[in-house]
């Protein structure tokens, strides 16, 4: 452990701090200079007497969020401020999250203990492979090796054929990426001729996308590692919100820094722990936008708040589901594309690239789903039994297109898995 004396602290003592921090947050956000302390102004944080009462306070949404770029939701004067990260703004409009020094050496923190977690100590070389600039993934990985002591390879993204040179000359022996990377270094590595079994290569930290179980398998089949899940995002701080342990029995959640509340999407009421909702986060610690309630539209359930086989006594979360943006809905059905690839991900002959097409034929929806195929592909009876375990899944037939490897393009960051081509 990175900080075994906060990872370790007993469930009565967590919670206390929580508390004694989350009026201390809202206090300093009441008396800050952000648009959203209006929300606060009839709240006197001595009022809240538990936890309990978290919930009765307002949700904060990444629509206030967006209404108050570029800065009117920041807490302190940008002259105290020393860096900025911000989202996608895929929508249009980004959210840009100030941060103070104090929240860039938090950040190093919580990204030390998720390195430490998922294994790594100053003895590791750490292969960094999400882009350094405007999105956080970079940075993240960055402050948390630096913070433990890794030595860095401060790769960035793509070159494909580079990353795979640096790992096996300089010994590298984790490296963390975007969920769907390990998929191209992968197919670079076979045309290429490279084995990863040839390398000291151990350990992949992945995130920014949604995963499945199966993908994992292959990824650590085909490369020799053990990954390890984290998440986080621009709003609450960046990547570090918490990782899965060796014991995979949920994601660890930093509670000394954040509360988690799962909540129904619909209604906004908080669910009890096991059942799954929309992750809700109130960042504790954080200096140039503090949270309260922030809804992160991420699907997921509190798996325990029981100690871990690991020793961390810090809750768990299930590995994130899809987000409430991402559920796909057709003919009546709901489901997430990571749903999709943990059967494909089954077959062998496919490859991790594949694309959920949507369209309106003759005023019904249709799915079509394109899959890579590899290694010669599917047999007529496992495309059979690929099409019945749809069926099963969907309650209905989508068409199932088989296609060339390298069909599907490669683009750099987020890979896309559907194109809805519906009429709105």
């Amino acid at each position: 452990m990175f900080n075994p004396d906060k990872e370790t602290l007993p469930r009565e003592e967590i919670e206390k701090l929580q508390l004694q921090r989350l009026r201390k947050t809202l206090q300093f956000l009441k008396n800050s200079r952000s648009k959203l302390k209006e929300k606060y102004k009839d709240i006197n944080p001595e009022d809240i007497k538990s936890l309990e009462d978290l919930k009765e306070l307002p949700f904060t949404t990444k629509d206030e969020l967006r209404d108050s770029y570029p800065f009117d939701h920041i807490a302190v004067d940008i002259s105290k401020c020393a860096r900025m990260h911000m989202s996608s703004g895929t929508t249009g409009i980004p959210v840009i999250n100030i941060m103070t020094r104090n929240d860039i050496a938090q950040w190093g923190e919580i990204m030390a203990r998720c390195l430490a977690c998922a294994t790594l100590t100053p003895e590791d070389k750490f292969q960094i492979m999400p882009s350094f600039g405007l999105f956080n993934g970079g940075f993240g990985f960055h402050y948390g090796a630096e913070t433990l002591g890794c030595f860095i390879v401060p790769a960035g993204p793509g070159r494909s054929l580079m990353q795979l040179k640096l790992i096996k000359d300089l010994e590298v022996t984790a490296f963390g990426a975007i969920a769907s990377y390990p998929a191209r270094l992968i197919e670079v590595a076979k045309e290429s001729g490279f084995d990863f079994r040839e390398t000291k290569l151990r350990v992949a930290i992945l995130g920014a996308e949604t995963w499945s179980d199966e993908y994992r398998k292959r990824i650590e089949e085909e490369m020799g590692v053990k990954t390890f899940d984290i998440i986080g995002m621009t709003e609450t701080g960046g990547v570090g919100l918490g990782i899965d342990c060796p014991a995979r029995a949920g994601i660890h959640v930093w509670e000394d820094h954040y509360i988690v509340e799962i909540v129904d999407p619909e209604t906004g009421e908080v669910l009890p722990d096991g059942k799954e909702g929309e992750m809700v986060i109130t960042t504790l610690t954080r200096e140039g936008l503090p949270l309260i309630r922030y809804r992160t539209r991420d699907i997921t359930r509190i798996v325990s708040k029981e100690p871990c086989s690991c020793g961390r006594t810090h809750l768990r979360v299930d590995r994130i589901k899809g987000r409430c943006d991402d559920m796909l809905k057709v003919k009546g059905v709901n489901f997430y594309p990571s749903q999709i690839e943990a059967i494909l991900m089954r077959y062998k002959g496919l490859s991790p690239y594949y694309q959920i097409v949507l369209e309106t034929v003759k005023g019904k929806d249709e799915i079509t789903i394109i899959a890579e195929k590899v290694q010669g592909g599917l047999s007529g009876k496992e495309l059979a039994q690929l099409d019945l375990e749809l069926y099963d899944f969907l309650g209905f037939h989508c068409k199932i297109q088989i296609v060339p490897e390298g069909t599907i393009q490669r683009v750099p960051g987020k890979a896309v898995r559907v194109i809805d081509k519906r009429k709105k």
